[in-house]
């Protein structure tokens, strides 16, 4: 295994937060799977060598890593070239374990299920117009004001509106809600303790709880409804916690993500009046442009996995016990795959070949609500604007825009985004 040379560490340097392409590049420059030096974790950043990992289902890489990855440590010391025994002795250790993120085996698949069953097409298109009249509604507030925060006041309160309609939350809980997890963490400051134990949406179980209660007393017809109705395949009854637990993750995942792409997509748009124009003339392509977005720059940068056998990845050898850090960013940029990838381009031929909703048995189980929210909530923006422009005034002048991208390794996310906008 080569050793990568001396460079910015991946896991606490803010050049990398406002910068991974660059840190991808040079590691894949190097070699695609290169261990890296601070937290000892393999770095994988080629295309290829991505999907090799996320699609192998010979239960050699685990997902027990897969939110924090190797900044969280094991339990427990490694020792010799399988650890299944130690990891299944001591996952429920480890940060997350109590979520489907990081479940693995017939525990993860009959789990996902679950969700799969309620995540349908008919549901997501019963959805779509709530979507449209919430993100005109939230633009009636915003487009007399000649500009916004599109972070926190149109992206991620139109992401959370629509995941807590979809679950059937009370709308006077909805604004509360928005204010609740208006704040991502702070990886590079240390986590909070309710972010790294076990349940790190343990802050929402009494709320979901109660929702849940309420449901079983009175069903209504939404989400929470359908899923206390839900079943294993074998037919058995999940415990009330188990349900509890996937509404509380479908609930963070479902608005997590897709804030930071609505957000990201105004950033492109913002600095590009003439894809504003082109989009605004042919709305039916709005669909590429988002696929495009995702490419460009994904929500989430890196998930992980840990090698429970010792095993190689493109001829590298890879030590049981080892967390791989998995480029989602790096293999939507890996030219080997997307000519010229550094370059905007939503007639890109291959766009939805992008792993920014992960691969294989963990690929998002919600991204095609995702795409719809970040969709409806573009096409609303251009709809009901004739310009959008990036704030001078916050963000600096064209050629030397200054942006601020949450301290998390695993993440992408803006701070904030201002924008300014004439009505239409």
């Amino acid at each position: 295994m080569a050793e990568a040379e001396p460079q910015p560490d991946f896991f606490s340097d803010m050049s990398v937060i406002d910068n991974p392409q660059t840190y991808f590049a040079e590691m894949r420059a190097k070699c695609p799977v290169l261990r890296e030096p601070y937290q000892g974790s393999i770095m994988v950043t080629g295309f290829d060598e991505v999907t090799e990992v996320l699609t192998r289902r010979d239960g050699t890489f685990s997902a027990a890593v897969n939110v924090l990855g190797p900044v969280q440590g094991l339990p427990f010391d490694v020792h010799g070239d399988d650890i299944t025994a130690d990891l299944d002795a001591h996952r429920s250790e480890m940060a997350w374990s109590d979520h489907l993120a990081c479940f693995d085996g017939e525990k993860h698949s009959t789990n996902r299920q679950l969700m799969t069953d309620l995540l349908t097409y008919k549901r997501l298109k019963a959805n779509e117009q709530y979507l449209y009249a919430l993100a005109d509604r939230l633009l009636d507030d915003l487009l007399p004001r000649g500009g916004c925060e599109a972070q926190k006041e149109y992206a991620h309160a139109a992401a959370t509106y629509a995941i807590s309609d979809l679950l059937g939350i009370a709308m006077e809980d909805r604004a509360e809600l928005v204010q609740l997890l208006g704040v991502p963490p702070s990886q590079l400051d240390g986590e909070a303790v309710h972010r790294v134990g076990s349940d790190p949406l343990i802050f929402l179980k009494e709320r979901f709880d109660g929702y849940l209660a309420s449901r079983l007393a009175d069903p209504q017809p939404d989400l929470l409804t359908e899923l206390l109705a839900s079943r294993y395949r074998d037919g058995s009854e999940p415990t009330f916690e188990a349900f509890s637990l996937l509404a509380r993750f479908l609930f963070g995942a479902g608005q997590d993500t897709t804030s930071r792409v609505i957000a990201i997509g105004i950033q492109i748009l913002g600095d590009d009046p003439v894809l504003q124009a082109k989009l605004r003339a042919e709305p039916g392509r709005i669909p590429d442009f988002v696929e495009e977005v995702l490419r460009f720059d994904s929500p989430v940068k890196v998930c992980y996995r840990l090698a429970t056998k010792s095993t190689e990845v493109a001829g590298q050898p890879v030590p049981a016990g080892t967390v791989l850090t998995v480029g989602l960013v790096a293999a939507n940029h890996d030219p080997e795959h997307f000519d010229d990838p550094a370059s905007f381009d939503i007639d890109r031929p291959n766009k939805r070949d992008h792993a920014s909703f992960s691969k294989g048995v963990h690929g998002c189980l919600g991204a095609p609500l995702a795409r719809m929210e970040v969709k409806v909530a573009i096409e609303r923006l251009l709809t009901r604007t004739k310009d959008i422009r990036i704030s001078e005034k916050h963000h600096g002048p064209r050629e030397a825009r200054r942006y601020s991208y949450e301290p998390t390794y695993t993440f992408r996310s803006l701070q904030d985004l201002h924008i300014e906008y004439d009505p239409a």
